[in-house]
């Protein structure tokens, strides 16, 4: 603030301090934006962790009362959609906003083994963030890379 030249008191801000304001909100937002929305990602995934954790106990109970992983799934399947979480999100997401589908990829012939995983939905923020798969016996995996297949060093959800 101050005077002009022709001694009139001066009131507001001028173009440039404005243009300068706009400038560093820019910036800010460009760099804040990115990190929040990865913390979104990877909050999003610790959900679909727990969804999975969730199915792996529910599949766990499915064997001690049927003496078999065979028939978990909907329908009494072995593959697909479970039936226990078939329309919901076992970490309290309602359906219309869950990020992840869950499915029983393969249980073994014998029935002592499976696979489960959790696809993230398109069109939300996890689109493309890779699948997260549970194995029977404790091994746990993330296809970070999106690229359809598990290397040898996505064997970890917090790769």
């Amino acid at each position: 603030m101050g005077k002009n030249i022709y001694g009139i008191k001066r009131n507001g801000f001028s173009l440039t301090e404005l243009m300068i304001t706009l400038a560093i909100t820019g910036i800010l937002a460009a760099v804040a934006y990115p990190v929040y929305t990865g913390f979104m990602s990877t909050g999003a995934r610790a959900a679909g962790q727990a969804d999975l954790m969730a199915l792996a106990a529910a599949m766990e109970r499915h064997r001690a009362a049927n003496f078999t992983y065979a028939g978990a799934a909907s329908g009494g399947g072995n593959t697909g959609s479970p039936a226990i979480f078939a329309t919901h999100s076992p970490s309290s997401e309602p359906e219309s906003k869950k990020r992840y589908n869950l499915a029983i990829d393969s249980v073994a012939t014998n029935g002592i083994s499976y696979v489960i995983s959790a696809t993230p939905v398109s069109g939300t923020i996890q689109e493309g963030d890779g699948k997260l798969f549970y194995y029977s016996d404790g091994r746990k995996a993330w296809d970070q890379n999106n690229n359809g297949s598990i290397a040898s060093t996505e064997y970890c959800w917090q790769c």
